[in-house]
């Protein structure tokens, strides 16, 4: 074996470069910075997952509180109550006494007493005195004509003018569901302009109020020509609670799939619309 300048074989110097050399890639080194670089990205990953998850549940939960306004916009259960009630009292009356008089009046008296019960509780009148309002003036017709139909004639044509103000609404791009929805949410308009997914929301839902309660007219304006008051009555009855829920429930399931409402920010000095 031959020796170079040195005294140093060839052998013996590739030996110690070797030695002294870092690790290569497929190294012990290189597998240990592997792992820990996929523990990292795992780390990050699950993080990212679990942050997405978080933002994903709070969405659904804005959403899903934003839709449970709705039986609250519209008065609850009470409400309802309250402007159903007295058109059944009117109908039982008048097939008692068959007096169209006796029957208008029993209807008032119904009325009023929700009001006073909602003062006593320190309720909300609204939708009581809504309530009066078309109830003193049916009665006030039908008193007036001797026909018992036409108790219920403000309320059809109030049927008819909600469902075209409805229509209307839509149409103009100020959806009636959204402007009654916005300030009980407390986005008040930011839908119009800042959450092109609610205001869609708000105009499909507004659309099916139009379908649903636009059917009650329909079916009810042939009966009140044909002076049927007994069939129009119990109908008118009938057709009170049920379209109104379903209406709710399909407004509420559309609500739970669109994006949650952007809250409206108002200066220190400003007050929120009320």
């Amino acid at each position: 074996m031959s020796n170079q300048p040195g005294g140093e074989s060839a052998a013996q110097l590739d030996l110690a470069a070797n030695h002294h050399a870092p690790p290569g890639p497929h190294g012990p080194g290189a597998a240990a910075d592997a792992a820990d670089a996929a523990v990292r990205e795992a780390v990050v990953a699950k993080e990212a997952a679990d942050s997405a998850a978080e933002e994903a549940a709070r969405k659904a939960a804005a959403s899903k509180e934003a839709a449970d306004t709705i039986l609250q916009a519209f008065g609850g259960v009470r409400g309802m109550i309250d402007m159903t009630l007295p058109g059944l009292v009117f109908i039982v009356t008048f097939n008692i006494t068959h007096q169209v008089s006796s029957a208008a009046w029993a209807a008032l008296v119904l009325c009023a007493v929700f009001v006073v019960t909602r003062l006593a509780r320190r309720e909300t009148v609204q939708h009581a005195f809504s309530g009066v309002f078309g109830v003193a003036l049916g009665a006030w017709i039908s008193m007036k004509s001797g026909r018992a139909e036409d108790f219920y004639l403000p309320g059809l044509l109030w049927n008819v003018g909600y469902s075209i103000a409805l229509a209307v609404s839509a149409l103009v791009r100020w959806p009636m569901i959204g402007v009654m929805l916005g300030p009980v949410t407390g986005e008040m308009f930011t839908w119009r302009k800042e959450n092109p997914g609610r205001f869609a929301a708000y105009t499909k839902a507004t659309w099916a109020w139009v379908v649903i309660m636009g059917l009650k007219p329909v079916i009810l304006f042939p009966l009140y020509f044909t002076h049927n008051v007994n069939l129009l009555g119990w109908l008118k009855v009938a057709l009170g609670i049920p379209p109104m829920l379903l209406a709710m429930y399909v407004t509420w399931q559309i609500l739970l799939k669109a994006p949650p409402p952007i809250k409206a920010q108002f200066d220190d000095d400003e007050e929120p619309a009320r």
